[in-house]
């Protein structure tokens, strides 16, 4: 899970060895994200999403696994900041939250879109715009991680030295998440750890008549 690229798109039971609580939506190390608290949030999305209904479609499941997703990936950011000893200022998160904002922006204009908001660009990519603080520190942390993976210096976009250290970043959110033995309780889907997205589970027992399509398949533990 390389630093997200944020951007106006719609985002199209893993090894869940801690055991859900009653009303969890999902667990995360020590940490609980409730039922409620994703039904709050999913609601701020779909508030958002709604402002915008000829550019942003999200269904009521879309929204609901686009937001627990990005709930999940907050806190496995923050077990790599943790492991890492990296810290975020406020004014840190608020700059690299810019800073996406500014790239996204430029790259929804250049497809022909106007009046980009950080509302359209949050909503268009799944993340519930009341998250945007969460979101900031998400980027902040990214950024400093590669930072370090570079010697201290950040990579140049593109470089070779950019995708050196993005596969150590990625390797370091691997390792946090298998530390942070995540579980997702089986309403709501299951955790591809390829992208560390919720994504709806097979139904073993369901079966479409007709030739077999192919599907991406689903990374069901940290691939570390």
């Amino acid at each position: 899970m390389p630093a997200i690229a944020i951007g106006v798109g719609l985002m199209a039971t893993g090894c869940a060895v801690t055991p859900l609580k009653m009303g969890s939506a999902a667990v995360v190390g020590d940490q609980r994200i409730s039922v409620a608290t994703l039904g709050s949030e999913v609601t701020n999305l779909s508030q958002a999403a709604s402002q915008y209904p000829g550019l942003i479609s999200l269904s009521p499941v879309q929204e609901t696994q686009a937001t627990l997703t990005w709930l999940i990936r907050y806190q496995i950011n923050d077990e790599v900041a943790r492991q890492a000893g990296i810290t975020v200022t406020t004014a840190q998160a608020s700059a690299a939250l810019a800073s996406a904002y500014a790239a996204a922006k430029s790259a929804a204009e250049q497809q022909g879109l106007t009046n980009v908001t950080p509302t359209l660009i949050l909503a268009g990519s799944g993340v519930p715009p009341n998250t945007s603080a969460q979101l900031g520190r998400y980027e902040a942390i990214a950024n400093q991680y590669l930072t370090i993976a570079n010697g201290g210096t950040a990579p140049a976009a593109g470089s070779t030295a950019e995708t050196a250290a993005e596969a150590k970043l990625a390797s370091a959110q691997c390792h946090a998440a298998k530390a942070l033995s995540i579980a997702v309780n089986p309403q709501y889907g299951q955790l591809d750890y390829s992208q560390y997205q919720v994504v709806t589970a097979p139904n073993p027992v369901a079966r479409t008549p007709g030739p077999t399509t192919s599907a991406s398949p689903v990374t069901t533990a940290p691939a570390c």
